[in-house]
């Protein structure tokens, strides 16, 4: 009977683990994007990387470091692909702070925050 139930545990064990294989990192989601300040420029992000506002980089809380996102603004469709190499933003609202470049280049950065899709790219 413990062999059994034993058994049991290991096939149910199994199968979670299959079906939650990747679903939740590749998938597209959906919240909010933010931009750096200038201020930040020349100073480390938690990569070890120097930000640079002009180039196309994201903070995200969780994604590892290296990972590229494509980014696309829900209200005007735009698209840019960036790469994590900071953490945060640390605001539970929002999913990425972009660099003003990146979103710049989707969405009008007197607007303070933009409704976003994004997804992880190859």
């Amino acid at each position: 009977m413990k062999r059994f139930i034993l058994v049991i545990i290991m096939m149910i064990s199994t199968f979670g683990i299959y079906s939650f294989k990747n679903s939740a990192i590749d998938a597209k989601k959906t919240s909010y994007a933010s931009y750096y300040h200038d201020k930040f420029n020349g100073r480390k992000t938690a990569s070890g990387e120097i930000f640079d506002n002009g180039k196309f980089t994201a903070a995200n809380r969780t994604l590892p470091f290296g990972t590229n996102i494509k980014v696309t603004n829900l209200n005007n469709g735009k698209e840019v692909i960036v790469k994590v190499n900071d953490r945060g933003p640390f605001h539970s609202s929002r999913a990425l702070d972009m660099s003003k470049a990146a979103f710049d280049e989707i969405g009008d950065i007197d607007r303070g925050t933009i409704p976003i899709e994004y997804e992880i790219v190859d």
